[in-house]
């Protein structure tokens, strides 16, 4: 008998009940038509970019692969929290299998740890084009870019594989309902009733590894730009390298968001406050990083208005 009730124990949840951001009809009506709308317009908007870089020669330079890059990543990420989001919303309270959870969680931290390190690659390449203009050619050609960008992505896959195979080693004996709008590392840490004290320094230590490694090269990149900008006897040179790093620092600056919800202590007790938190990471940065990027780049600009005088 003993044996038997041991094993009950620690019997595998098989699915989640995941809360969503409100239980209140009227309200989830309201939210559904705010954000379905801005999931639709997120899509457009990187869409549009993507379009733009592949069907314009001018834009084939290493800051617009990048970008595309970034785009691309933009509509994989929203596409992967935002349909529970939105389902939520639409039906409430839900259940989502254990594997489909993990799948999304799996999703979820490649993406994010993506962005951190891409967003350090186009520090770098503002870096050289600013510091060290002769030499651009040859330090950002098109193979270091590639291997950047591909450095990007299988560093965040790395990652995300040793994240969601620890938190899905987990047992989880009930309850299983999820204070959040999609499958993210604190609230099943929440739920679980093993030792988690090996998950929680596998998720530190990647959170220190990618977001402030990620942070900390971006940081460097800057200092030196700044530093060679005040040298720069021109009031126009210095504006213009200005303008070409700002909106790059308007996005590390939100990027950095991240850093204050993955490195905190891993069971986050506040959920309410971690879904307004990740709300306005999930759904505002893909949202406005591509009008924060193209809103003073000109080759942008001229493309797109080329793009509509051919239609």
């Amino acid at each position: 008998m003993e044996p038997s009730l041991e094993l009950a124990n620690v019997t595998r949840v098989q699915q989640f009940i995941l809360l969503g951001l409100s239980t209140r009809l009227g309200v989830r009506d309201v939210l559904f038509a705010v954000f379905l709308a801005l999931y639709l317009l997120t899509l457009l908007e990187n869409t549009l970019i993507v379009s733009l870089i592949c069907s314009h020669s001018q834009l084939r330079k290493p800051m617009s692969f990048f970008l595309g890059n970034l785009s691309c990543l933009e509509m994989c990420y929203v596409s992967v929290t935002m349909p529970t989001l939105l389902l939520g919303l639409w039906v409430g309270p839900y259940h989502l299998s254990f594997v489909a959870c993990m799948t999304q969680l799996f999703f979820f931290i490649v993406l994010i740890c993506t962005e951190c390190t891409l967003l350090a690659s186009m520090a770098y390449d503002h870096y050289v084009a600013i510091c060290r203009p002769l030499h651009y050619p040859l330090l950002m050609r098109p193979q270091v870019c590639w291997g950047l960008a591909l450095s990007s992505w299988l560093g965040g896959l790395v990652v995300s594989v040793a994240k969601t195979t620890c938190i899905a080693s987990l047992s989880y004996c009930g309850p299983n309902v999820l204070n959040h709008f999609f499958c993210d590392v604190s609230p099943l840490l929440n739920l679980s009733c093993t030792h988690v004290a090996l998950t929680e320094l596998v998720d530190f230590i990647s959170a220190i590894v990618i977001f402030c490694g990620t942070l900390l090269v971006a940081l460097a990149s800057y200092v030196a730009i700044g530093r060679a900008v005040l040298r720069m006897p021109s009031a126009a040179a210095r504006r213009k390298a200005f303008s070409t790093c700002a909106s790059h620092l308007v996005v590390v600056g939100i990027c950095s968001a991240a850093l204050f919800i993955y490195c905190r202590p891993s069971r986050i007790k506040s959920m309410d406050l971690n879904k307004v938190l990740w709300v306005i990471y999930t759904v505002a940065t893909p949202l406005c990083n591509p009008v924060i990027y193209c809103l003073r780049n000109r080759e942008v600009h001229a493309a797109f208005r080329r793009s509509l005088h051919w239609s």
